[in-house]
Formats: C-alpha cells, sequence, structure tokens
C-alpha cells in the first residue's frame, strides 16, 4: 500500500489528481484489487500518458510518446521479440551501437544490464507509458515479422503472371492495405481506381500519403470483398453506398467505415480508421494558447448555457469536448454524452452511442436525457433542427450543453443555427461561445532546420502583426518517415460571446460585424494563430498556410 500511496500522491503534486479521486480510486481498488495507477487510469482521472510523465520526472528520465515515435526496425532486429516482452522494454533506436530503449517501470535495471551485455554499450533509457508499450511492442515486431511491402509485392507478381486475381489473392492484399493503414495510423485509406492500375493513398496527420500501386485486374474483387465485410450489395454497382465493418489485429478491434463511389474506372472506396486509440489529453496539452487556455477552463465551469466547436471532419472536436470534459468536477456533476462513435470510454461518465438502425439519433437522445438527471449533456453533433432546438431547451433549463457543429470558423457557426430554424432571442440568450479549430503537423524535433525567411513570407508575417524569433522549414528523416512532420496540434479561435455579442446575435449583426467585434474583445483568428506557431518553430510556414491559407 505503500507504494500506491506514492504514486497517488506524486500525481497530486503534479495537479494530476486531487484528494478526494484519490481516495474513490482506493475504494474502488479494494473492490477490484488492482493496481492503482490502473484504478485511476479506468476511472479517467489520470490517463496512461500522465502517469508516465511523472513518474519520468520523478525519476530524471525523458518522456516519449510512442504514438508518434516511428520504431527503427535495426533496433528490433537487435533483441528478440520474447527477451523484450519478458523483461518489460521496446527497442526503440539504434545508433553507432548504442540501443535507444523504453520502459515503463523507471526502476527496471534488469532491463538497462541485459541491453548493455547485449550490446557492450549502456543504452539511452526513455520513459513510456504502459499502454502504448503494450500496444507499440506487439505492433512493432508484428510488422517486422510480417513486412506487407514484401508480401504484397508477391501477390502483385502472382496477378501479372496469370492476369488474374484469385479469391485469395484478393483477401490477403484487402486485408494488407488495411494493415499498412493501422500501421502507418492513417485515418483514412483510399482506393482509387484508374484506366490500368488501382493506386492507394492514406490519410496521414491530414495529408494524403501515396502508398500502393495494384493491377487493375484485383479491382473489382477488392471492392466486393470490401462490400461483403460491410454487408453492402456486391450487385449494385452504379450507386454510392455506405457500411461499416470490423477489422481485428493483434487482439485490437478497429472500427472501418466504407463509402463506395461510382467513377468513370469503376468504383472508387474510401475506408475510414477508427482506431480507438487516441490519447485522452488536457485542455492545456491540446496547443492552445495559454490565453485561450484560460478562457476554455473558465467556460467549462459554467453551470448553464451552450459551448460549441467548429470545424471540419478530423479536425479534433471530440478530442477538445474530452479534454474540456476533464476540466468539469465528474464526482459532483452528472455528465451524460451521445456520441458517433463513442471515441473515449471514461467510467464516470454516463456514454452512449446513436444507432440510426433503431432511430436513436442524437435528437431521441437529448430528449431523453432530460429525465436522467443530467448537469452536463454533451451531444456529439449538430446535425439538424430538432437536435438544435433540444440542445437550447437544455441551456436555458439550467444545464451546460456541449456539442460541435459543421461551420468554417467560430462567428460563421451562428448564421448556421439560424439557418437551423433556431429562434434569435434563445440562441443569444443560451450561447456561451464558439470554438473553432484544426489540426496542424508539428515539425520533427530530430530534423527541423533553421531558415531565413523570403519576401514574401516576410510580408506575410508583416501583414498579421507576428514577429517570427525561429522560423524553421521541414527536412524530413527517418524518425518522422520523411515528412518533416511529427504529431499534430490545435490551432483554434474562441469566440466568447458577451452582452455585446449577445446583442448582435439577436438584432441579426452581420458576420463581419460579429467578427470584428470579437477581435475586439480577444479573439485571435485562426490565420492569426497558425502563424504565431510558425513564428515560434513549432510549425512551419508552409504547414500554416496549408490548413488556414
Amino acid at each position: 500500500m505503500a507504494t500506491a500511496v506514492r504514486v497517488g500522491d506524486l500525481l497530486i503534486s503534479k495537479g494530476f489528481l486531487d484528494k478526494r479521486q484519490l481516495n474513490i480510486a482506493l475504494i474502488q481498488q479494494k473492490v477490484t484489487g488492482d493496481m492503482l495507477g490502473d484504478t485511476l487510469i479506468n476511472l479517467g482521472f489520470v490517463t496512461s500518458a500522465e502517469l508516465a510523465q511523472s513518474l519520468a520526472e520523478q525519476s530524471n528520465l525523458e518522456y516519449v510518446d510512442l504514438n508518434t515515435y516511428v520504431v527503427a526496425e535495426e533496433a528490433l532486429k537487435v533483441v528478440p521479440k520474447e527477451l523484450a516482452e519478458k523483461i518489460g522494454f521496446i527497442p526503440m533506436d539504434i545508433d553507432d551501437g548504442v540501443l535507444t530503449v523504453g520502459v515503463s517501470n523507471p526502476s527496471n535495471v534488469l532491463a538497462i544490464d541485459i541491453v548493455t551485455k547485449m550490446t557492450r554499450h549502456t543504452p539511452k533509457v526513455y520513459i513510456v507509458d504502459a499502454d502504448s508499450f503494450r500496444d507499440s511492442l506487439e505492433r512493432a515486431y508484428f510488422f517486422l515479422q510480417n513486412p506487407i511491402q514484401d508480401r504484397m509485392s508477391a501477390i502483385i507478381n502472382e496477378i501479372k503472371t496469370t492476369g488474374t486475381a484469385t479469391g485469395n489473392a484478393v483477401t490477403a492484399l484487402t486485408e494488407l492495405v488495411i494493415m499498412d493503414g493501422i500501421r502507418k495510423n492513417a485515418t483514412d485509406v483510399h482506393i482509387n481506381p484508374t484506366s490500368s492500375v488501382i493506386q492507394i493513398f492514406y490519410r496521414i496527420d491530414g495529408v494524403l500519403q501515396y502508398g500502393h500501386c495494384i493491377p487493375r485486374a484485383a479491382h473489382t474483387g477488392i471492392v466486393s470483398r470490401i462490400k461483403i465485410l460491410s454487408h453492402l450489395d456486391i450487385a449494385e454497382q452504379r450507386l454510392p453506398q455506405d457500411g461499416s465493418f470490423r477489422f481485428t489485429i493483434l487482439n485490437r478491434a478497429y472500427d472501418i467505415r466504407v463509402s463506395t463511389v461510382p467513377t468513370v474506372y469503376g468504383e472508387n472506396v474510401v475506408m475510414r480508421l477508427l482506431t480507438g486509440s487516441a490519447s485522452l489529453l488536457r485542455i492545456d496539452k491540446l496547443g492552445f494558447d495559454a490565453a485561450n487556455t484560460a478562457r476554455i477552463k473558465a467556460l467549462f465551469q459554467k453551470s448553464s448555457g451552450i459551448v460549441l466547436i467548429t470545424g471540419p471532419t478530423g479536425s479534433g472536436k471530440t478530442t477538445t469536448l474530452y479534454a474540456a470534459l476533464r476540466e468539469i468536477d465528474l464526482i459532483e456533476r452528472n455528465v451524460i454524452t451521445v456520441e458517433d462513435p463513442v471515441e473515449y470510454k471514461l467510467s464516470l461518465i454516463k456514454q452512449t452511442q446513436v444507432n440510426e438502425k433503431v432511430g436513436y439519433d442524437f435528437a431521441l437522445a437529448g430528449r431523453n436525457f432530460m429525465r436522467q438527471d443530467p448537469d452536463v449533456m454533451l451531444l456529439g453533433e449538430i446535425r439538424d433542427e430538432e437536435t438544435a432546438r433540444i440542445a437550447i431547451r437544455a441551456s436555458i433549463t439550467g444545464h451546460l450543453v456541449l456539442s460541435t457543429l459543421h461551420a468554417n470558423d467560430a462567428v460563421s457557426a451562428i448564421p448556421r443555427l439560424i439557418d437551423l430554424k433556431v429562434d434569435r432571442f434563445l440562441l443569444s440568450s443560451s450561447i456561451l461561445a464558439v470554438m473553432a479549430q484544426r489540426l496542424i503537423r508539428k515539425v520533427c524535433v530530430y530534423c527541423k532546420k533553421n531558415y531565413v525567411l523570403n519576401e514574401q513570407e516576410i510580408d506575410a508575417f508583416k501583414e498579421a502583426g507576428i514577429t517570427p524569433s525561429a522560423p524553421v522549414k521541414a527536412a524530413g528523416c527517418p524518425k518522422c518517415n520523411g515528412t518533416g512532420y511529427a504529431g499534430r496540434m490545435v490551432i483554434g479561435e474562441i469566440m466568447i460571446v458577451d452582452d455585446d455579442i449577445r446583442e448582435m446575435i439577436y438584432s441579426g449583426g452581420s458576420i463581419t460585424a460579429l467578427k470584428t467585434a470579437a477581435v475586439k474583445k480577444g479573439m485571435v483568428p485562426l490565420k492569426e494563430s497558425a502563424m504565431l506557431r510558425a513564428a515560434e518553430g513549432t510549425t512551419t510556414y508552409d504547414e500554416a498556410m496549408r490548413v488556414t491559407g
């Protein structure tokens, strides 16, 4: 028990935990018999990464996020998987005979001794969190032992030789295309037919990257295979279809959403990979500047009203909502969510998932939530008039309502809601704030290079009223797969609705007038937020322009 208390005290000292949460975790631990750290993670009080970061600081070691780190195959070849698994470390990199390893337990002296004996060099040691350690170890060795490119090349050569794609070849190719997307942490897989071949693209960190080229003969078979998995009509090739299926690899199930569209060269397929492995962050770790972070934290302490987050698909809106939920006292306030799908599972939040097949949508859930004695309601998305009306009604009856909306920026959310037949008076009296956000790629810290701005870039920074302090270029290296970028962060603008803006909404003020007023009251526009990140060297000017230009 002494060790458990030390872990709790450590997390309290870092501000990740309070004494009430620790007491609840200790009570649950007595029932379940789990380790205290695991109990705290299961309750959602801390994340595995936060626990690892605290341990790293305590032991004077550096923490590394394996979710954004590319493990070197050369390092994996030095250590057998069975040994790494048994001793509890993951080989990450090797340089001039010195092995870099990650451990989840800072007192794992045996790992250091074993690696030193094997390589005759003292390893470089990092702390990694337990969740990503287990996942990364399995994935890294699996793909080392099952090289996707080699397997694909063998099947492609077989198809080229015979001129036809057998059922086994089609099944294997389909699985390999999906597996490679999972390996690369892609969010989407594009299967694009052309007149002579099939081109495979992966969307990684918000950008399409070229994947593979497959013989045209396999197209019909691959599409049919995906349709069968998704329970779609394989005979219908003239109309778009949508479906989904689950794909299991390394004991982890991935939800895959499928969309097919007929083109002049046959059906185009896009698969969205819902990995469910995104890490749950805190508001101050998302990427917002200090001023916006303080505004967001204050918003989520309100007892009633609506807070909206806008942005395109894949802009991290749900991640921000859940980071904000962590600012809410989940012990004293009853939080209920309806999502599509549930991306993060937390014990003290009552979560439900829409099911269109049985008619369970956001509107139906919202109507019935009122009987569950909620303090905070999270509606995954405001899609229609009824959901919008329910959100407004809930907010004016003393509930804090959180939701997302598709709009280009914060100010555009107002006319979008008016378009959904929301009454101006009710909207102006209930809305607290609108946040608009995008995800911008962070430059790779291992290969970024300082450079001198050209005249066009200098003018762009001057126009934004920003003086660059450390502009950088993305060079590309093995650790970032040659892209020059590793991981993403949020840039955002926040329109706080005060009395003046509330009056403008009620009286039908223009978008331009609303935006001008919001900027005067402290809102930093999206483009300026991106330029500030480029000026400080967190990202590049090119990336800032790609996202906001």
